[in-house]
């Protein structure tokens, strides 16, 4: 019997067993799940910042295109766009001195004045070279010019 157990491996205790699965990941197998998050972390940034750029930039237009809608009712309303020294704050307030001031929309034409999705105020000009108006965001930058996410995002670009 005793030469049995030398030729048979003995089976491993239960005690034996349990200390075995609790010694947990060796570091080999804690590097190698390291670098797999790694790499996918970096694949999944790879393809989510574009979208966001894409997204701030679509944004600006839409929000150019809201303002637009609010300055054509104040026209619609006043007789005229406001001045680029009244700017778009004119869409909220009345502007002081207007002789048609009773045909002003209680509570503005606009809730509130968005920013770019960069932080900064549209810029507003009235009148500009062709007599009508222009809506601009600088893009990420905030300057005038630029290509790419710098490049910018004019009312006169948008159909």
């Amino acid at each position: 019997m005793e030469d049995m157990d030398r030729i048979l491996p003995k089976k491993p205790r239960k005690q034996e067993r349990c200390r075995r699965s609790q010694r947990g990941l060796s570091l080999i197998e804690l590097i190698v799940v390291i670098v797999i998050m790694g790499v996918l972390g970096t694949v999944i940034l790879i393809n989510v910042l574009p979208a966001a750029d894409q997204s701030r930039v679509q944004t600006a237009k839409t929000n150019i295109l809201t303002l637009e809608t609010a300055l054509d009712q104040y026209r619609l309303d006043m007789g005229a766009y406001p001045t680029s020294e009244q700017g778009l704050q004119a869409l909220r307030e009345l502007p002081p001195g207007l002789a048609n001031s009773a045909n002003y929309r209680p509570g503005g034409y606009i809730r509130k004045l968005p920013k770019d999705p960069w932080g900064n105020d549209y810029v507003y000009i009235y009148p500009d070279r062709d007599g009508s108006f222009t809506l601009l965001s600088y893009g990420a930058d905030g300057r005038e010019g630029g290509e790419g996410l710098n490049a910018d995002i004019s009312s006169r670009d948008q159909g």
